[in-house]
């Protein structure tokens, strides 16, 4: 008898304190290790299935842990993976009144009101450096820096509403190399001097040098300052420079976590594949002021829908960059479950001109219908993710993401079919705690998240407006550019509560955006022929034998190390990027015909690898 009350008592404890464990509903930053935590436990059915809406707020976070180590699947923990998760129930805990060292916190917590709901403020602080360098065949050397400050303050304002402000300056430089012009539409294009449709020459830079292709992530918001001229703006920081970031959200949850409203500037990731996967938001993009939504009323379907203003590259000063620049951006998602085994995501996103279309902000009509209503003056995409998976044992997922969706006959060979797939799987891997492989196949056509700059009557009708699919210069889709591919296996592993790491290798193939041999649609700011119907040779594509293509083979390995008496990470990764050239005979993207490719070494298009090494340290992880 004295045991059954012992565990009468411990149910009702868990019944009635798991509420009050924390009330905060700021998100967690998706750079956390926790996200991958959590994949994993749903991926061997530890917990109950995932919204694909990220970030979580710090409650979701906390509440699925709990579900977690207080439920009949902690037996299949291991004593690392329960201290793991223990872990991150103090990291994301609220902490208690006064100053936290270990967190870098001041906390002051009152009640107020009749129901004495919790008033709270959290001021803090935080610190991270990481140091880069890279050493290349050809005998040179680059290195970069960043180091940022970062101050917060957030609290919660009884128990249904927490706010939050983030504010970071920092030090930092990381250069690239001129690579050559590139013709957003392609050499020769001439539709007359009062056409929309115009030719632009741009400069096309590498990649940040010090680091490995496409994983450098701009910090920095508007306009940077070189240390050498502080009164004037750079575009980037090629030397030292210096810049500021601000992010910021008042978040709302009601109906314990199944209505989620939230307004802010923060980075998101949307979609059932993998963090990191998306197609459509990628945690890759640049975060922009948006208000959003999330409705889960079942546990087998949700609804979320978010409109947000996206902000341009200043590389030519805030007038001039702002103004072919006057950007909304709206996307919508159906999820549905079928328990744990079977996922569907359906998705629409639009870019469009700044103007108040109530239509594209509503979710319950879609915004492909709605358009033909308004006049087509915005970049309309739609997604779909499909993910099956059997706990314990793995998952597949595929994903498509069709920009400018339209049937054109013959559509396989060109440039209009503007679409992006993905397909992959990930597999647990028992004999190490929360370890998994994941492999996956993404290719990327010409002119997926690009857009033809068009003239609109809301800015006087001659001036052509972008609304290519990108946010401060950056793609809102996945990370590698248009006319690309990538191969991508990853394993993952945490050997310790304290200690993750991660071993991957990538093939990645771009097609050109600069040279004698440049394939037209390779760049973010490509702009596609109105001839589109394939009459115009140019029109066509034929992945990797229509011109000159890079051709990545990436290697790395990398780690984080908390340590455990002390406020401090370490972090770090190491590896090399083998990089070549192929090209054909003919002159690119002027026949209508595919040729064979050959491998090339040629001063335009040459032949390099490099060693890359990259070490960092935080201070008072948030």
């Amino acid at each position: 008898m004295r045991f059954k009350f012992f565990i009468l008592l411990i149910c009702l404890f868990l019944v009635f304190c798991f509420p009050l464990f924390s009330q905060t509903h700021i998100s967690v930053s998706l750079e956390d290790q926790v996200y991958y935590v959590l994949e994993q436990a749903e991926l061997r059915g530890l917990c109950a299935p995932l919204s694909g809406i990220r970030p979580y707020t710090r409650n979701i976070i906390l509440n699925t842990i709990n579900d977690i180590l207080y439920s009949a699947n902690v037996n299949k923990l291991r004593e690392v993976e329960r201290e793991i998760l223990e872990q991150y129930l103090d990291k994301f805990a609220l902490p208690s009144n006064g100053l936290n060292l270990e967190k870098g916190i001041l906390r002051h917590e009152t009640t107020l009101g009749k129901n004495e709901d919790i008033f709270s403020v959290n001021l803090g602080a935080g610190l991270d450096f990481e140091g880069s360098g890279a050493s290349y065949t050809d005998e040179k050397n680059y290195f970069s820096t960043e180091l940022w400050v970062t101050l917060f303050l957030n609290g919660d304002m009884g128990r249904n509403i927490s706010w939050d402000i983030k504010a970071e300056a920092g030090l930092f430089t990381a250069p690239r190399n001129y690579l050559g012009m590139y013709d957003t539409y392609y050499k020769g294009f001439d539709m007359g001097p009062d056409s929309e449709y115009q030719n632009r020459e741009i400069r096309v830079y590498s990649e940040p040098m010090s680091h490995f292709p496409y994983t450098y992530r701009k910090r920095w918001d508007g306009s940077i300052h070189t240390l050498g001229d502080l009164t004037a703006f750079d575009s980037w920081p090629n030397s030292a420079s210096v810049g500021y970031n601000v992010e910021s959200e008042i978040t709302s949850s009601f109906l314990e976590d199944k209505f989620i409203l939230r307004a802010g500037r923060i980075t998101h990731e949307w979609g059932t594949t993998p963090l990191g996967s998306s197609l459509a938001l990628n945690q890759m993009a640049r975060p922009f002021m948006g208000i959003e939504a999330e409705f889960r009323p079942f546990s087998w379907v949700g609804i979320a829908s978010m409109t947000g203003m996206l902000e341009f590259f200043n590389r030519e000063g805030e007038k001039e960059s702002g103004m072919q620049f006057q950007n909304a951006y709206s996307i919508t998602m159906l999820q549905f479950n079928y328990k744990n085994y079977l996922f569907l995501d359906l998705g629409e996103a639009i870019v469009w001109p700044k103007r108040f279309e109530f239509g594209y902000i509503f979710p319950l009509i879609p915004a492909i219908v709605y358009q033909h209503s308004t006049g087509d003056y915005d970049n309309m995409a739609f997604v779909i993710n499909i993910k099956a998976q059997y706990p314990g044992i793995g998952k597949a997922w595929f994903s498509f993401f069709w920009d400018e969706a339209i049937i054109v006959k013959g559509a396989g060979e060109l440039d209009r079919n503007m679409l992006a797939f993905q397909a992959g799987v990930n597999f647990p891997i028992p004999v190490f705690s929360f370890s998994s492989i994941q492999l996956s196949y993404t290719k990327v056509n010409p002119y997926c998240y690009t857009h033809n700059r068009n003239f609109n009557p809301w800015y006087g009708g001659n001036l052509p407006m972008k609304t290519a699919y990108m946010n401060n210069g950056v793609s809102l889709g996945y990370y590698i550019p248009p006319n690309s591919d990538e191969i991508l296996v990853r394993f993952q592993t945490m050997p310790s509560k304290n200690i993750s790491m991660n071993l991957q290798y990538q093939l990645i193939r771009h097609g050109a955006d600069f040279g004698s041999s440049a394939v037209d649609g390779s760049n973010l700011l490509s702009e596609l022929d109105p001839a589109r119907d394939g009459s115009n040779p140019v029109t066509r594509r034929f992945f990797l034998q229509d011109g000159a293509y890079q051709w990545m083979n990436i290697f790395k390995a990398g780690f984080e190390w908390k340590l455990s008496s002390l406020p401090v990470t370490l972090f770090g990764e190491a590896g090399v990027n083998i990089s070549h050239f192929t090209n054909i005979s003919e002159p690119a993207n002027i026949t209508g015909m595919a040729h064979r490719n050959s491998i090339i070494d040629t001063p335009e298009y040459p032949f390099s690898a490099g060693f890359i090494l990259k070490l960092g340290i935080r201070l008072f992880q948030r």
